[in-house]
């Protein structure tokens, strides 16, 4: 009898299919009949038996199976396809902002194990959560991950001294859907030049015990999105029902493990009254001890994203809270150096902009009719790309910044 046993899968049967549970969000399906052709089986929670079948040869058919089937791969939040990017994946980590990895040029490497979401935030600047127009989801294997970034690790302490790298885990989505965030945070904060680490969560799916697991993994900090401490404000701004009394409960109890950034959006004419509430909440219970205890964000509008209203312009931003600081005798305005934040050099860019290139077509977009391609070990977005997945294709590099790439295709 071989016994195949997986960390990352559980299985369950539904009618004649067994169904694939991957990362506790992810599923799939495999034919009752194909397991059979590999032996009599027999499934528990995180395993599966074949009868009369050597361990070797069993799991090398398995994993056949299961190669297959992940082309199936949905999440169950939304069920839309989702697609894992691992080491044999081929898919670079660098080049779009939607998964892998992002240097800005400083001391912060962002790092987007996911995409997805619980809530559908009002104004989500990437339009997620269960009213999401996105049309794919995607999740990273954590090796991986951790593997590209100790590389961008390497080049900027080869090239700098006393470099203090932060990693910023954020996402497209909720970074805590991640099923593998304990051992990732634990991953990073291990690689040599790696001083602090933090999370952006909406915090509805923090519980005392990830906190507790998270701070003993060397997690530093929780950027925590509160938007308002009124209770009907803060479910109109979720676009969905939301449990503030737990959020605040969480809010209270992160300071006593680890530092925390009450991070609200200004969405003017919905929480203008909440910022200053909100500043005084994050004094009251210990928010900010290594950096500020409130980092307040203006809306900005996006093309793809949410916009409940018209952004203010920065300047008026910037005078608004300055009066709201006069007036209620709190601080609102931070500046980089309040949050840590160096410069240092940058990863360097392949392609400069206008360059045409030969590129391999190698996924789906996010959005309407984009692609993501692939050259010299980055991924491009294309727009309006009419071309089959591995297909080669000419494009026009239209965007470069900081190593996200956006490209034209020509006929």
């Amino acid at each position: 009898m071989a016994e195949l046993v997986f960390k990352d899968l559980s299985f369950e049967k539904e009618k004649d299919k067994i169904k694939v549970n991957f990362l506790k969000i992810f599923y799939t399906y495999l034919e009752e009949s194909s397991l059979r052709k590999i032996a009599p089986f027999e499934i528990k929670k995180n395993s599966i038996f074949f009868e009369n079948i050597s361990e070797g040869n069993a799991r090398k058919k398995m994993e056949f199976l299961l190669h297959n089937s992940f082309k199936n791969l949905k999440n169950k939040l939304n069920n839309k396809t989702a697609i894992y990017i691992h080491q044999s994946s081929g898919i670079p980590l660098l080049g779009t902002n939607y998964f892998g990895l992002i240097d800005r040029g400083t001391n912060i490497i962002e790092v987007k194990p996911i995409t997805s979401c619980n809530i559908s935030c009002v104004f989500c600047s990437v339009d997620e959560g269960p009213s999401s127009r996105r049309k794919v989801d995607f999740v990273v294997e954590k090796d991986y991950l951790v593997n590209e970034f100790k590389k961008i690790v390497e080049f900027k302490t080869q090239r700098a001294s006393n470099v203090n790298i932060d990693a910023h885990i954020n996402a497209q989505g909720e970074p805590t859907l991640y099923t593998d965030m304990v051992e990732l945070v634990r991953d990073i904060m291990s690689v040599e030049g790696v001083k602090s680490s933090s999370i952006d969560t909406n915090g509805t799916l923090l519980s005392k015990p990830l906190i507790d697991e998270l701070a003993d993994a060397g997690l530093t900090r929780i950027n925590l999105s509160l938007n308002a401490l009124d209770p009907e404000k803060a479910n109109k701004l979720a676009g969905c029902p939301y449990n503030l009394n737990k959020v605040l409960e969480i809010a209270r109890y992160i300071p006593t493990k680890m530092d925390l950034i009450i991070a609200p959006v200004w969405i003017a004419g919905y929480n203008d009254e909440e910022l200053v509430k909100l500043a005084k909440f994050a004094d009251e219970i210990g928010a900010g001890k290594n950096y500020p205890p409130i980092g307040v964000q203006n809306l900005l509008n996006y093309r793809f994203g949410r916009n409940p209203v018209a952004s203010v312009p920065m300047e008026e931003f910037y005078k608004k809270m300055r009066e709201l600081e006069q007036k209620h005798n709190v601080k609102l305005i931070f500046g980089k150096k309040d949050f840590n934040v160096e410069d240092l050099p940058e990863l360097p860019r392949p392609f400069r902009k206008g360059q045409i290139i030969n590129a391999e077509v190698v996924l789906p977009g996010r959005i309407g009719n984009e692609k993501l391609a692939v050259a010299q070990d980055r991924l491009i977005s294309v727009p309006n790309c009419y071309k089959e997945e591995g297909s080669k294709a000419r494009i026009r590099i239209k965007r470069t910044k900081h190593n996200i790439f956006l490209g034209e295709l020509l006929k």
